[in-house]
């Protein structure tokens, strides 16, 4: 039986658009269910057009002569009226693989040059983040970074500071701040492993 019956596009912005579903339960009860997503129109939505394409791409990069620190940014977001530390990020802008988003990114939101690692792309291809309401696919890029930070390139509307964290402040981060869960999750490899790559096997 099919469970989506119709789906209503509600909103018409350029990043983010929400959507209302027309669903079915197993006992064949209606429902509705709401839906945001980077799509921006229900054709392009991932149910429609059952690919995963990412929508954004997270950088993990390692950073000093001896890669002993981790590019985080400390970032004001809406949503929580507050700051939160991640890696940086960003959408993958039409015609960008996901790697060549992560060299943009790191420089619009740091200043600084990165370098990515070319793994096995089962350690990079696009997960789904938030399932329960969001489509929104993301890719991980692992890699290098090199040069100074500095907020030279942020836009208008964003308020980001650079953090170069070792595993002294990363532990600090963990315990007593606001960190997105899949920084979090690479952070406590970071903090255990002495090679925190070594999982990539290259």
């Amino acid at each position: 039986m099919k469970k989506i019956k119709e789906i209503r596009q509600d909103t018409y912005n350029r990043f983010l658009n929400y959507y209302t579903l027309q669903a079915s339960t197993r006992s064949g009860r209606n429902k509705e269910y709401y839906l945001a997503s980077r799509a921006e129109n229900i054709d392009a939505l991932k149910m429609m057009t059952r690919k995963n394409t990412p929508d954004g791409v997270t950088i993990y990069a390692l950073y000093g002569k001896d890669a002993d620190r981790t590019v985080l940014v400390r970032q004001y977001r809406y949503p929580l009226d507050d700051y939160v530390y991640e890696f940086p990020s960003g959408i993958v802008d039409a015609g960008e693989t996901y790697r060549e988003a992560a060299v943009r990114e790191l420089k619009e939101e740091t200043g600084l040059t990165f370098h990515p690692l070319q793994p096995d792309p089962l350690y990079e291809l696009p997960r789904f983040q938030t399932i329960g309401m969001t489509d929104e696919s993301c890719a991980i890029v692992y890699g290098y970074a090199e040069g100074t930070p500095t907020n030279t390139f942020l836009e208008d509307s964003e308020d980001i500071e650079v953090v170069l964290a070792d595993r002294e402040e990363v532990r600090r981060i963990l315990r007593e701040e606001h960190v997105s869960a899949n920084c979090a999750h690479h952070l406590v490899h970071f903090l255990h492993d002495q090679e925190p790559f070594s999982f990539l096997e290259i």
